[in-house]
């Protein structure tokens, strides 16, 4: 049986998600939107799946492979504007072979399997809705390593979290992050994989993207916070965070910072608690200069 995706295509109202991957490709609740759908496919029958997409497909490309994790067989097909589902389906279910039944035959990623009463894209509220609607279900669909540690608290592999931190219900750990002592988390938190929460801060109803670093005694709520950007969700309001040691992606951590930066943040260093020192210098990728 066939079937076939429409990647989202570039969104101004969410540019800030589209930085570094597009949109099907982006970390939500530890998986990609393309790989919740992948799996759904997978799971109603499916066994050949077309994915079109119009902004940077060798990174869709990349990302599906062709398709045995799932085992399906996925083509992914470069398109130069964004198709609807109708002329989608008019273009390619022409083709020999079957079909799965409409709507499942041509479905645009625009909103999580089986929740288009939740709209992904439309805007920063619409997007962190949708994820809070999503994450019950997050938890429990093909997830290995993820555990509910209390209700409404999700943690994943290799999370490492301090004693004295604070988790308030309903929050999403992701696979690798840290979170530092006496760091409040929740509720409506929502951290991706390797996201690194230093000492002291605050975080509710926000969304922290994948390797980004939040810095200690930070405080966001109703935050989108991506690298060295922070969104406010209510009002789409965006700022760039000018100091690495507030909130930076840990990746892109290549150049030296300043020295008055450096000399700055020793002596808030050397006035942290034996743990806090621990936990920074274990396990923050600063390259010094």
């Amino acid at each position: 049986m066939k079937t076939c995706l429409i990647c989202p295509a570039g969104r101004p109202a969410v540019a800030a998600l589209a930085q570094n991957v597009p949109l099907s490709n982006l970390s939500v609740l530890g998986k990609s939107l393309l790989e919740y759908w992948l799996e759904n496919q997978a799971a109603i029958g499916a066994k050949h799946v077309l994915v079109l997409a119009v902004d940077r497909p060798e990174l869709v490309r990349q990302l599906a492979g062709v398709g045995t994790r799932w085992g399906l067989n996925v083509e992914v097909i470069a398109e130069t504007r964004e198709l609807s589902p109708a002329f989608a389906r008019e273009k390619y279910s022409a083709a020999k072979g079957d079909w799965l039944p409409k709507p499942h035959d041509v479905v645009s990623m625009t909103h999580f399997p089986g929740q288009p009463q939740n709209p992904l894209f439309t805007g920063y509220s619409s997007f962190f809705s949708a994820l809070l609607a999503w994450l019950p279900r997050a938890a429990t669909i093909n997830r290995i390593g993820v555990r509910e540690l209390q209700p409404g608290i999700w943690i994943a592999m290799r999370a490492r979290i301090a004693d004295s931190a604070r988790l308030q219900a309903p929050c999403w750990i992701g696979e690798g992050a840290r979170i530092g002592p006496r760091s409040i988390i929740g509720p409506g938190a929502i951290l991706e994989n390797h996201v690194l929460v230093e000492s002291d801060c605050d975080i509710s109803n926000s969304m922290i993207c994948t390797e980004t670093m939040v810095g200690k005694f930070a405080e966001l709520k109703e935050s989108l916070a991506c690298g060295g950007i922070m969104v406010d969700w209510r009002t789409g309001s965006l700022v760039k965070v000018p100091d690495p040691f507030l909130m930076c992606a840990l990746g892109n951590q290549l150049l030296p910072p300043r020295a008055t930066d450096w000399l700055r943040h020793l002596g808030a260093a050397l006035a942290r608690t034996h743990d806090d020192f621990q936990f920074l210098w274990k396990h923050r990728r600063i390259k010094l200069p």
